[in-house]
């Protein structure tokens, strides 16, 4: 009777560990072309040298409108090297705080944009049939394994982190 019970527990814990294997760590292809797929939340430009375009742009507006007007220092004389590097300092500030704003929410989206699934095959299957709700960037867990979406080469692949 206990050479039985003994039996019984043995199998019962290796068969408990079975269905829970994790995935691989390899790329899987999720699809062949993006070309014709329109990521919802899929926005080309921002985070990366698009944060910094769009907050030169502004930086560059801050010079032109502190340039064209007189210093709030009264001693210092406006259109002088003195207001020059005024303006200059005062919008490479704003110019860095655009950019940390925007690499935040980047970091906020990036953070909210993951998704969990108990095996590979039913990743898979998810991403397939949603393949616009999720954007390069967005973050899987498969059985523990974390996997970032990513085009390469003009296909969109799953790929270990």
């Amino acid at each position: 009777m206990k050479l039985l019970a003994l039996i019984m527990a043995v199998a019962m814990a290796s068969l408990g560990c079975v269905h829970t294997q994790a995935p691989e760590r390899k790329m899987y292809l999720i699809a062949e072309d993006v070309s014709r797929i329109h990521f919802k939340e899929y926005t080309p430009g921002t985070g990366g040298a698009g944060a910094e375009t769009y907050c030169n742009e502004l930086q560059i507006q801050c010079y032109d409108k502190c340039w064209g007007r007189k210093p709030p220092i009264w001693s210092i004389k406006k259109h002088s090297a003195v207001h020059r590097e005024f303006c200059t300092k005062k919008c490479r500030e704003e110019f860095n705080e655009c950019v940390d704003k925007l690499e935040e929410i980047e970091r906020q989206e990036s953070n909210s944009k993951k998704l969990t699934f108990p095996s590979i095959d039913s990743a898979l299957d998810w991403l397939k049939e949603h393949t616009p709700e999720a954007p390069p960037g967005t973050h899987v867990v498969v059985a523990g394994v974390g996997f970032v979406i990513a085009i390469m080469g003009g296909a969109l692949f799953l790929v270990p982190i």
